[in-house]
């Protein structure tokens, strides 16, 4: 792997805290930078679906309203309704193709829209604003 080199200027309390802990890890300062870089960097879109990964780079230069408001997002409440009907028909086993093809479809849009709410939060996180508890978060 290729590796470049940057120059970076750190607060005295962060350097000096930074030193602290490759002191007590026995670690090298730089092994430490570069593993808190890597580590709080937003997810890879690279294992996102191809459909999704340029709306998700895109939400790295939304607002944290714009944000918050895709991490609340839910489907609506019809779609939600339709997926548990076809669900209940299909485990009794009586779904048509067509109904069939349908509740893929919906699965699928749940799952994106998860995969986008999911984003957001790691780019707040990122951020440094508070995310919610898992309890907490809209279900849908």
């Amino acid at each position: 792997m290729t590796t470049q080199s940057i120059t970076l200027h750190l607060s005295d309390p962060v350097y000096r805290y930074l030193q602290q802990v490759s002191t007590i890890t026995k670690r090298p300062l730089e092994q430490l930078v570069r593993l808190s870089v890597e580590g709080n960097l937003p997810p890879s879109v690279e294992n996102a679906p191809q459909e999704l990964q340029d709306e998700l780079l895109a939400m790295q230069s939304l607002s944290p309203t714009q944000l918050t408001s895709i991490a609340n997002s839910q489907l609506p409440q019809s779609q939600r309704e339709r997926y548990l009907s076809l669900l209940e028909q299909n485990s009794a086993g009586g779904i048509s193709t067509e109904d069939s093809a349908e509740m893929e479809a919906l699965r699928l849009a749940a799952d994106r829209l998860m995969v986008r709410k999911g984003y957001a939060l790691a780019v707040l996180r990122w951020r440094g604003h508070s995310i919610p508890p898992l309890a907490e978060l809209p279900v849908g």
